[in-house]
């Protein structure tokens, strides 16, 4: 695979930040790959280095519809040799949408459960027990690829720059890249994760759990603006497409695309001082742009 890491830096330039007085540069780690932007790769990279060491021969995991960690698990485990296996939530359609579509071409099989039962009963020993009776031996790679392997992949992220900075800012999903990043930031740098959840003590349980006590230099704000996870309106579209037309940087409408915005609020504010320097993480997720169509 041909991945371009380290990512580069773009920075962002515009009269609205010149006038605040803030820096903003996005570490575009989209451009890692065609299909494992973002992200992806980063938790995914030790997580297929154990599994081939181990020469496992099935892997199985998580995701929504829409996944970009599906997505991107399919087309790493027929890189890999390795037969990817999917649980998906909620229940099958009869025409399965382009994210779904491209896991099976890359020969992942998916298992689609009710969201009742994804949301409480996914870890759940006597299912996974099921899948195993049912499918063979496998790897358990949890929902995000969040364990200590993919943890381990997105602290190279904060290696890989070499300019100064005063804040790191990077969507959050299931707090995976957001511990990786807050393990390896130094102490007297800040860490602001954007949630597209209404709620969001589930991602700092998983952030407390894989980083000490005594990291303070983080907070995790929700998404006050769109109504939660998987909402968007026009708004939040048109800012999408100003920020394309203006940086030539394409954004998503469920997670870069409400970091972004939300971050702009910010600055707006003067949340952050003068001569501030932001560096934000552009954590990939294009293909899901596919998606629109279907609301659009």
């Amino acid at each position: 695979m041909n991945l371009k890491i380290p990512s580069p830096l773009t920075k962002i330039n515009s009269h609205f930040l010149k006038n605040k007085g803030v820096e903003l540069y996005i570490k575009r780690d989209d451009l890692i790959h065609e299909i494992i932007s973002g992200n992806k790769w980063r938790k995914l990279k030790y997580n297929f280095l154990h599994a081939k060491k181990s020469k496992i021969k099935n892997i199985v995991s998580f995701g929504g519809k829409y996944s970009n960690h599906l997505h991107a698990l399919s087309f790493v485990s027929k890189q890999f040799k390795i037969q990817s296996i999917g649980i998906v939530r909620g229940e099958r359609e009869k025409n399965l949408n382009h994210t779904l579509s491209f896991c099976i071409e890359n020969g992942m099989k998916l298992i689609f459960i009710d969201r009742s039962s994804y949301r409480t009963n996914k870890y759940d020993k006597k299912f996974l027990e099921n899948i195993k009776t049912s499918q063979g031996n496998f790897y358990l790679l949890p929902e995000g690829g969040n364990n200590k392997l993919g943890v381990k992949g997105c602290k190279e992220i904060i290696s890989e720059i070499d300019i100064e900075f005063d804040y790191f800012c990077s969507s959050v999903g299931t707090g995976c890249t957001a511990s990786g990043v807050i393990q390896k930031l130094p102490s007297n740098k800040k860490f602001i994760g954007f949630s597209p959840f209404k709620k969001n003590h589930e991602q700092i349980s998983v952030i407390q759990n894989h980083c000490s006590n005594e990291k303070k230099n983080w907070y995790i704000f929700t998404d006050t603006e769109f109504g939660g996870f998987g909402k968007f309106n026009k708004e939040l579209l048109d800012f999408i497409n100003e920020f394309y037309h203006e940086h030539k940087i394409k954004l998503d409408h469920i997670y870069n695309g409400k970091q972004l915005f939300n971050l702009f609020i910010l600055i707006k504010k003067n949340f952050f001082p003068k001569k501030t320097r932001i560096i934000a993480l552009h954590t990939g997720g294009i293909q899901g742009l596919e998606s629109l169509n279907k609301f659009i």
